[in-house]
């Protein structure tokens, strides 16, 4: 936290009334809303990706609800959802085989994607985006928020990282310091895991109550295939192989856009086994005939990976703060059991607008009404609905978890009288290597699996060399002694984009960290077994440029 006079002579100040970390969709539907709200509330978004939507990887299901109250006449105006959901499949998969899981709708209604579409969410940030600034938000995408300004325990603003410092440390010759964007109210929609959010919600205890949070780690992949195999519209998703029963996680496939399919897989980050490496797992799984016969002769473009905020209600923490509030993904708001999260997202950052235009007409430090709106809107009945889902594969396992989801949806319609808790943190549950198997991972093959190099390279990720690291080991001997000698360096497995890697493995192990390769995931700064790891902003601009078109 900075506590640094407005009159730093270095540094230029921005004044707004409502200052916005995070150009995604919380963070521009609450920009959309203030100003749909009042004309008179100035607005600004700050977006740490070269442009809105570069660090969003395309292909998703989206539930409209929420844009269509934000915008009802998002058809009209364009909105880029040109591919609806036509047909679902859900798939219980075993090495060889599959059963596809029948009545899909009452079994797992909460998948049930009618009326939904499938769609670039890059793109719709984008179109979002121009709503934004037709009503006069200014949007400063290339920004990183790089800490938080408080004065007297109020969020005054935040401050955007300084360019052109060295690896050492050193201004370099085209040095520029942040900028200070102070504002009365600070709305935090970054995204899962976010790096301001963390210092938010340790400064005010807003966890306090709930539960640890429990993750995910996305990873997808955007292939274009052949005519004849694309099938507009198609929804496929499938669980079981290749995870264990204790290990929660899936598969998906989505047909969208001209002969376009979105391919990716979620691990639950409470994983246990340090051997399992997410990007290996999601490559051996395109070799199964369920994926396989969409992927094959076709073209992989894009790749990128991102956590995901998996606990739910439970893992909700306090909204507010003086001078701000939490959204999005930041609060944690993702529906897991549906598999989306999109308008979830928006609907928190409306709900939010609102509360801080509340707050400012009356002059309130804290735009506290926000939880209560929360608490009375069809967000918070969706997510009570499914609560208990999420919680019950990690206490139950992969096959009881999906029964007991069965059971909760088909006999208690998602009112069971007790509500199922997280009971440890993502970075307390691996074991020690040597009681682990190690899985067998198939040498990619370079036409339908690749290695994490090659991969990064289509997430067009790049990074300023001469710059600090980003990502900060606290203590070497640490990793030495835990990482290394206990868990034998799981970082170098479950980090998707090959930043982590040993050397001298035989004589004196150390941690090398190719900081320019990370795309942005977070993983480390969450599952790190002793939180030795810290993720902290780039110069603003750097990371992945994933193809907003797609």
């Amino acid at each position: 936290m900075t506590e640094e006079n407005i009159n730093d002579s270095e540094r230029e100040s921005l004044i707004y009334d409502v200052v916005i970390v995070g150009g995604g969709p919380a963070g521009l539907a609450a920009a959309i809303r203030l100003r749909q709200l009042s004309s008179e509330i100035s607005v600004c978004v700050i977006e740490k990706g070269s442009e809105i939507g570069a660090h969003i990887v395309s292909g998703a299901v989206i539930e409209p609800r929420a844009l269509a109250e934000l915008l009802p006449d998002w058809q009209k105006q364009g909105a880029p959802l040109e591919t609806p959901v036509t047909t679902e499949e859900m798939f219980y998969l075993t090495p060889t085989g599959q059963m596809r899981i029948p009545m899909l709708d009452k079994v797992m209604p909460y998948l049930a994607n009618h009326g939904n579409y499938v769609v670039s969410l890059g793109a719709l940030c984008r179109w979002l985006a121009t709503q934004a600034e037709a009503l006069c938000v200014d949007i400063f995408p290339g920004f990183a928020g790089a800490d938080v300004i408080i004065e007297k325990n109020r969020v005054v603003g935040i401050r955007t990282g300084d360019m052109g410092i060295g690896r050492d440390g050193k201004h370099k010759p085209d040095f520029q310091p942040g900028v200070d964007l102070r504002a009365h109210y600070t709305l935090f929609a970054e995204g899962c895991r976010g790096s301001l959010t963390k210092k938010i919600i340790a400064h005010y205890g807003l966890n306090q109550g709930a539960d640890p949070q429990t993750y995910g780690l996305g990873i997808k992949e955007v292939w274009e295939i052949p005519a004849e195999n694309h099938r507009p519209g198609l929804v496929q998703h499938s669980f079981g192989w290749p995870m264990d029963d204790r290990t929660y996680g899936g598969a998906w496939l989505y047909h969208f856009g001209k002969n376009l399919v979105s391919y990716g897989f979620v691990v639950g980050l409470d994983y246990t086994n340090p051997w399992l490496s997410p990007f290996e797992e999601m490559q051996r799984v395109k070799l199964h005939p369920v994926f396989r016969r969409s992927l094959e002769r076709g073209r992989r473009i894009a790749y990128g990976a991102r956590a995901l905020s998996e606990g739910g209600l439970q893992c909700i923490p306090r909204l507010t703060f003086p001078g701000g509030a939490l959204i999005g993904d930041s609060a944690g708001f993702l529906n897991v059991p549906k598999i989306k999260g999109t308008h979830t997202a928006m609907k928190s950052g409306m709900l939010a607008a609102e509360a801080v235009a509340d707050a400012y007409a009356t002059q309130r430090v804290e735009p506290a009404t926000f939880t209560d709106r929360v608490r009375h809107s069809w967000l918070w009945q969706e997510l009570h609905a499914v609560r208990n889902i999420r919680p019950a594969f990690a206490r139950f396992g992969m096959r009881a978890g999906a029964l007991y989801a069965a059971l909760d949806t088909m006999v208690f319609k998602g009112r069971a009288p007790w509500t199922l808790h997280f009971r440890h943190a993502d970075h307390e549950t691996l074991r020690a290597a040597s009681l682990c198997q190690k899985p067998f991972y198939p040498k990619p093959d370079g036409t339908l699996t690749f290695d994490r190099l090659s991969s990064v390279f289509l997430s067009a990720t790049h990074h300023e060399e001469d710059q600090p690291v980003h990502l900060c080991l606290k203590s070497s001997s640490l990793w030495k002694t835990v990482n290394w000698d206990v868990f034998k360096a799981p970082e170098t497995r479950y980090c998707p984009a090959g930043v982590y890697e040993v050397l001298d493995e035989e004589k004196a192990p150390t941690l090398h960290i190719n900081a320019q390769n990370c795309v942005h995931c977070k993983t480390c700064d969450i599952k790190d077994p002793t939180q030795n790891i810290t993720w902290t902003v780039p110069e603003g601009g750097n990371g992945p440029n994933y193809p907003v078109g797609m």
